[in-house]
């Protein structure tokens, strides 16, 4: 934070100097921003043949950058490896992408490729792993992670079932008693993970009890369920689930909010010896803002050094840790890029820029979490700024940026003409949430996908997938489209 504001943008009246570097995939160059390199403003005017795009593409239009998922789960493994080596630490880091953050199909392609292991919470992601574990993505050496409510009868339940006949390393979380007997009487050898009830920082075993959540169970049914299992003739309590927050900028508060599990894994693993691998879950923070600041190194370093010091006072070996990484992976691989449409004084305060698009549809945490993105110009940096208010084209008040109860301000060019900008940061969970080839608010058209990709040799590549059109919209709300 800076001045109590998160900041979202350029934040004065005079131009953006020529290479200036937001951070550390957005940068200035003649005026123009770039995108690891790729210029964005190209996407809507006709190019040169040395560009490296030639089509043009309407406005809105979503950017999905998918080097930038490879970039993250390569960082993490790479700080995780380094801290094994600094402290000795005598076990192994698993990498699992948290696919609620964003299920499309590009992006699940791309962490399988990348290496990472497989995390769900629904009866469709059971299907989606099995269209992955057949095309040969989802490999027989991946864990795949199974969260989320599973009773008996359920349909969750049976696809989990149904996948076990496919790949071996399947751990089932447990989040109530309820869920042990389908796999008891599967007729299949499962490896069984506990998720418990923890959600605030040091909290002894009786606030558990009493914490307000409905994941997880509390410390008598979470030494119940165990026990359940280590007496199944065909259940190995394999992994312990310790998911505690989201979005955990502050490193301290993590660890704490971590510690009491901790020393309840230590104590069930004195008592059922198959229990190999401590699941941190989510939380890991990433840059949504400009300002962002989390040192990576020093929490995987201070992780480890938690386990190793409770574990010594157990007289239990360390486990393998797993961390659960959805926002991580994809949040900064997701831009959203939208033309000024009208700019409207209105004896307001500030300026209103009108952009051809919704915010709240696009992305709805701006308008019900107060969440905040980055926005930059794509053009004119080298002109004058001015402070702005950003209003999507929805006759709703609320389809406003930054959102409401913002102290963040927010500047853009003086020049409109053929003025771009793009939100940044919003790749996760965003797309989810706003429905995906579904009729959005104020029924705003779906806007076209540009995929990008590089090849072996650097190059960019990339994919077109058009929007909707009226037609389209019309038929999804079950409508007949009038006949010429």
């Amino acid at each position: 934070m800076s001045d109590n504001h998160p900041i979202v943008g350029w934040e004065a009246e005079t131009p953006v100097p020529d290479q200036h570097t937001f951070n550390d995939y957005l940068h200035v160059k003649n005026g123009r921003l770039h995108m690891d390199g790729l210029d964005l403003t190209q996407l809507f005017f006709d190019k040169p043949d040395e560009q490296e795009f030639h089509q043009v593409l309407p406005s809105p239009l979503e950017i999905v950058y998918l080097p930038r998922i490879r970039r993250q789960i390569r960082q993490m493994n790479q700080v995780f490896a380094k801290a094994i080596e600094e402290l000795g630490y005598d076990g192994r880091f698993h990498y699992t992408y948290a696919s609620k953050a964003n299920a499309a199909e590009e992006v699940i392609r791309t962490t399988l490729g990348a290496g990472a292991h497989h995390e769900m919470s629904s009866s469709v992601d059971v299907n989606i792993a099995q269209i992955m574990i057949h095309r040969g993505l989802l490999t027989p050496d991946r864990f795949i992670i199974c969260n989320g409510f599973k009773p008996a009868g359920s349909r969750y339940a049976a696809n989990i079932l149904q996948l076990r006949q496919l790949h071996e390393k399947l751990i089932p979380v447990v989040e109530e008693l309820g869920e042990l007997p389908p796999l008891l009487h599967s007729g299949h050898q499962f490896d069984v993970g506990l998720r418990l009830k923890s959600y605030g920082p040091n909290m002894t075993e009786t606030e558990m009890v009493a914490a307000n959540s409905r994941f997880g169970l509390d410390p008598d049914n979470f030494w119940k369920a165990a026990d359940y299992i280590a007496a199944a003739p065909n259940l190995t309590l394999k992994l312990f689930h310790n998911m505690v927050g989201s979005q955990l900028t502050d490193m301290d508060d993590f660890i704490n909010r971590l510690h009491p599990g901790m020393e309840i894994f230590a104590r069930m693993r004195q008592r059922y010896p198959d229990l190999s691998i401590y699941d941190f879950g989510g939380g890991m923070p990433v840059a949504m803002t400009l300002d962002f600041n989390f040192d990576y190194p020093t929490f995987a370093r201070a992780l480890f050094t938690a386990l190793q010091d409770v574990c010594r006072r157990y007289n239990v070996p360390v486990p393998d840790v797993m961390g659960e990484f959805g926002r991580y992976t994809t949040a900064e691989h997701g831009a959203h890029l939208f033309k000024i449409i009208a700019v409207k004084e209105n004896n307001s305060k500030l300026p209103w820029y009108i952009i051809d698009g919704s915010i709240m549809s696009s992305f709805p945490d701006s308008w019900a979490l107060a969440e905040h993105f980055i926005v930059l110009p794509l053009n004119h940096l080298d002109k004058p700024f001015q402070r702005v208010q950003l209003g999507g084209i929805t006759c709703d008040s609320d389809d406003v940026y930054p959102p409401k109860p913002s102290h963040s301000p927010l500047y853009l060019p003086v020049e409109t003409d053929d003025l771009y900008l793009g939100f940044f940061g919003i790749g996760a969970y965003q797309e989810m949430l706003g429905g995906v080839g579904g009729s959005k608010h104020c029924v705003v058209p779906e806007a076209y996908e540009l995929i990008v990709d590089k090849g072996d040799d650097g190059r960019f590549q990339f994919q077109v997938l058009p929007g909707q059109n009226e037609d389209a919209v019309l038929e999804n709300l079950g409508y007949i489209p009038l006949v010429e």
